[in-house]
């Protein structure tokens, strides 16, 4: 897509309904990988744009968003997490609060073998959740909204979150990589289903708890970002 087209979409969509409306599964931004950010956007525009973004993570509510959730094609995601959970929650799925942050052209590789199975949901796709498998620990390369590289691992649920909305910079989505037995309606979960893990949905909807990136073997679509996936 040419910068100045670009440049038009956002400045239409800034101009437009607040909070941005979400793009739902089946539009086909979603099934594109996404152009890396290479200053298409102008300063200000981009910061509008970042600033639309988070408003409109906040406003599902959700924990991270990425930018062709919103319809623009571009590598750009937005992560934060207070992570108000119980202790035992926090303890079962490492979920610890995580401030705001901007993820520039961001890819991810797994760390080690350990992966760790958890249900999850996207903002794309309301309603809906299931068991994702996916490394417990990873590295992340990119940069900050500043340009600054960025060269860090993150574990526990904010690696999830960083997969996450990486997969959406690649045209992936959480229903890509999912156990499908355990595919549940939000209401399922929440009246069955929200023990810290997912070990009681797995015995009663038989489906399997990969924790190992040899079990997980069969989800693997080949997408180097992930190293062998707001929420």
């Amino acid at each position: 897509m040419p910068i100045t087209d670009l440049s038009e979409l956002v400045d239409e969509l800034l101009s437009g309904t607040r909070p941005l409306p979400i793009i739902p599964a089946g539009v086909p931004v979603l099934r594109q990988p996404a152009l890396p950010y290479e200053g298409q956007l102008a300063a200000d525009q981009l910061d509008r744009l970042l600033a639309a973004m988070r408003e409109a993570m906040h406003s599902a509510p959700g924990v991270g968003l990425a930018a062709p959730q919103i319809g623009v094609p571009l590598r750009l995601a937005v992560i934060e997490d207070p992570a108000e959970v119980t202790a035992e929650v926090r303890e079962a799925r490492g979920r610890v609060p995580q401030p705001y942050r901007v993820l520039v052209n961001p890819v991810y590789e797994a760390v080690g073998d350990g992966r760790a199975a958890f249900f999850e949901g996207c903002l794309s796709i309301p309603g809906w959740q299931a068991v994702v498998s996916r490394p417990d620990r990873i590295r992340l390369r990119g940069q900050d909204v500043s340009g600054r590289e960025l060269d860090e691992e993150f574990t526990g649920w904010p690696a999830r979150i960083v997969q996450h909305e990486t997969d959406h910079l690649d045209g992936v989505l959480y229903l890509d990589l999912a156990e499908t037995r355990s595919l549940s309606s939000a209401q399922a979960v929440s009246d069955y289903w929200s023990q810290p893990t997912p070990a009681a949905a797995a015995r009663s909807l038989d489906f399997p708890l990969r924790t190992t990136a040899d079990d997980n073997s069969g989800n693997d679509n080949g997408n180097d970002n992930r190293g062998a996936t707001a929420p």
